[in-house]
């Protein structure tokens, strides 16, 4: 500790849990909250900032100080924070606690001191932002709705102020009642009940009308000339059946309702909504209404929250939205609005980390200069097409590169088998080159061979890697008991894979019995075993043979790295093989070296032969750590202290037994056994 210090520098991923979502127009910059308590603040590609609620309550809600560098969070504990966002680090500079109501809707408008709190009772509670305290001023539940109705409105879902008047404010309560608060007079303008719940209101930026999202998957308009009845009631997605009905449909859960310059026609932009009966229904939607043209997109997990991204901060003016920010429950992206396809922007942050899920991370420094405008190269002939040509919109915040200027990579080894490779120099991670090893082997088809009884659910998920940077060579071990050896090369090939399978297994009457052994989980009961000589077959039948099955044809492989070698461990009297816990590869001499609980196995990769493959009750012999005892050791066979006391005779025999066009001097063997 007197020598270094650790520090986290920046978190990459997507946030975990996400709840909110909030955007600065003028600033330009993002902000997410977490169920967690974590809040992620995103600007132009670098600039990314994470911090945390001490508390770890949930972030329920995110409103910017439009162009202050300042941000409001309402957590679940009942607590409004304000955050200085104009510092490296982001802090709090206030806290407010509401000790007997519960938060449910925040407001602050553009450039006032005023934010506005609902709470499931139905009251808003007034804070003075400066201040950071209540103002004193609420409007009770029962002055806002009549005296005569003794029924309680709900919970308040929306609060906005008026785009003509910011002196009147719109409460929206779940039950689908609507009031519409004159501020300065303390009294009520007018009152919308209507039966259906609730979800959200839109403002047209006149100020005239606005539309409310309901439970039944309804729209209504709303005029301020005659409350009496919405002007427009719509099912955008509900038809109408042979017998007169109407479709059941999701609730709309949010709606927006912007204007444009370029259009007459306003974009009405809403989440859910879909028919139950519908077979799409089943996924979330993100649906786009703009004149008689109407897109539904089908997004891969739920959507948390979406927002409309316009070019005025100013709710009075004509918005013109540009873009749409969808935050979903594992994914985030963008809609460009200003092209009749609505395709997406390419995200530049790094938060398709865990795509897959993440098993194994591998850190290089000081990479040769070349590797990383080669990767990168290569990978960008992988990424996908369709993109909007656009600028990424959110381009707020500052930021420099480090003092260091030595290349830095990352790589990532994930659960469907594919390896990532990051270039981690900067403060933010580019993606360079994305490897997918599950290519290198045959789908298993149902109920065939055993890498389903081993890892059901992700028989590639890929376990441990190595890279030899200056070579270019890469090895990746995967839960399936296998090792596949990758050559870079910057041309396409058709190539015929080799394929080599290890027996390293005990034997059982190598073992001692369960009870001596029952803490150690590298060893399974051997009383079901009939003893058997090393290479002979076992009595299952999947036995000597691998848990996948590699491709044993030419294969046609893109440039980037190129699949040379696979060498798998073999079932054993019906026992799946232990997973291999250690690896290394040394480019200098062609070898490479992998272990597990039972042993370990040497390739010579430029030959492709199996050089030599040593238990580990041989390697240890009595200095074993874990005292496991031989039993009857079988006859022509000397127990041995460790391995450097083999004698010159047994290891030839060994080499000739293993067929290998390589001799191995004394000298390695005992580097082999220092390393084990």
């Amino acid at each position: 500790s007197e020598n270094f210090h650790i520090c986290k520098t920046v978190r990459h991923g997507f946030p975990y849990q996400p709840t909110c979502l909030a955007f600065d127009p003028v600033q330009k910059i993002l902000a997410i909250g977490s169920r967690t308590g974590g809040i992620r603040i995103l600007g132009r590609p670098g600039v990314d900032c994470y911090s945390q609620h001490e508390s770890g309550a949930a972030v329920l809600q995110l409103q910017f100080l439009i162009n202050e560098g300042a941000l409001v969070t309402a957590c679940a504990d009942e607590t409004l924070h304000l955050w200085n966002l104009r510092q490296r680090r982001p802090a709090i500079l206030h806290s407010l606690k509401f000790n007997r109501e519960r938060m449910t809707f925040c407001h602050l408008p553009f450039q006032s001191k005023w934010l506005y709190v609902g709470t499931e009772r139905g009251n808003t509670h007034i804070v003075n932002i400066e201040s950071f305290v209540l103002s004193g001023y609420v409007i009770m539940w029962n002055k806002a709705i009549e005296l005569a109705t003794k029924a309680h409105p709900g919970p308040i879902v929306h609060l906005s102020d008026s785009p003509k008047d910011e002196g009147k404010l719109l409460i929206g309560f779940e039950s689908g009642t609507i009031v519409q608060w004159d501020l300065r007079a303390k009294k009520v303008d007018f009152r919308i009940y209507y039966d259906e719940a609730i979800h959200s209101v839109s403002w047209h930026h006149e100020g005239k009308q606005f539309m409310c999202s309901h439970s039944d998957g309804s729209l209504t308009m709303w005029n301020l000339r005659n409350t009496a009845r919405p002007i427009q009631t719509t099912y955008p997605h509900g038809k109408i059946l042979k017998d007169g009905r109407k479709e059941s449909c999701k609730p709309i859960l949010k709606v927006e309702y912007k204007t444009s310059r370029n259009s007459s026609e306003p974009y009405v932009i809403f989440s859910g909504g879909l028919s139950y009966d519908k077979a799409g229904g089943r996924r979330p939607t993100l649906t786009i209404m703009h004149g008689k043209a109407t897109t539904v997109l089908e997004m891969d997990h739920p959507i948390v929250e979406f927002l409309v991204l316009c070019d005025t901060p100013y709710s009075n003016e004509v918005q013109d939205p540009y873009a749409v920010v969808v935050l979903l429950e594992k994914d985030f992206i963008m809609v460009d609005l200003t092209q009749s396809n609505f395709p997406i922007f390419e995200n530049p942050y790094p938060m398709d980390i865990h795509e897959s899920h993440v098993t194994c991370t591998a850190y290089f420094a000081e990479c040769p200069p070349d590797i990383i405008p080669v990767l990168y190269s290569i990978g960008a002939k992988q990424k996908k097409t369709g993109y909007s040509h656009k600028e990424w919109p959110v381009s707020g915040g500052t930021w420099t590169i480090g003092s260091q200027t030595y290349p830095e990579v990352i790589v990532t080894g994930h659960a469907d088998g594919t390896v990532k490779f990051w270039d981690a120099s900067a403060i933010t991670l580019q993606m360079l080159y994305k490897l997918k090893t599950s290519k290198v082997f045959e789908k298993p088809k149902a109920g065939e061979g055993r890498a389903g009884e081993l890892a059901e659910e992700d028989p590639y998920a890929v376990q441990m890697v190595r890279w030899c940077p200056q070579s270019r060579l890469f090895c990746v071990v995967g839960i399936s008991a296998h090792v596949i050896l990758y050559r870079f090369s910057k041309h396409d090939a058709d190539t015929q894979m080799v394929s080599l399978e290890v027996r390293l297994q005990f034997d059982s009457e190598d073992v001692i019995p369960l009870s001596e052994t029952e803490n150690n989980p590298c060893f399974s009961d051997p009383s079901s075993k009939s003893p058997k000589t090393p290479g002979s077959p076992g009595n299952g039948s999947q036995d000597s043979l691998p848990c996948l099955k590699v491709k044993n044809r030419p294969v046609r492989m893109p440039p980037g790295y190129q699949a040379e070698l696979v060498v798998q461990l073999q079932w054993v009297d019906g026992e799946p093989p232990q997973q291999i816990t250690s690896l290394d590869i040394n480019s200098a001499y062609g070898l490479l070296a992998f272990g597990s609980c039972n042993g370990v196995a040497v390739v010579d990769y430029i030959q492709k032969t199996i050089l030599m493959c040593v238990s580990t009750l041989d390697l240890y012999g009595a200095a074993d750590p874990y005292q496991r005892l031989t039993r009857s050791p079988r006859k022509n066979r000397q127990s041995t202290s460790g391995l450097t006391e083999l004698s010159n005779n047994q290891v030839s025999m060994d080499m000739e037994r293993r067929k290998s066009p390589t001799s191995v001097s004394l000298q390695s063997i005992d580097l082999l056994s220092h390393s084990a």
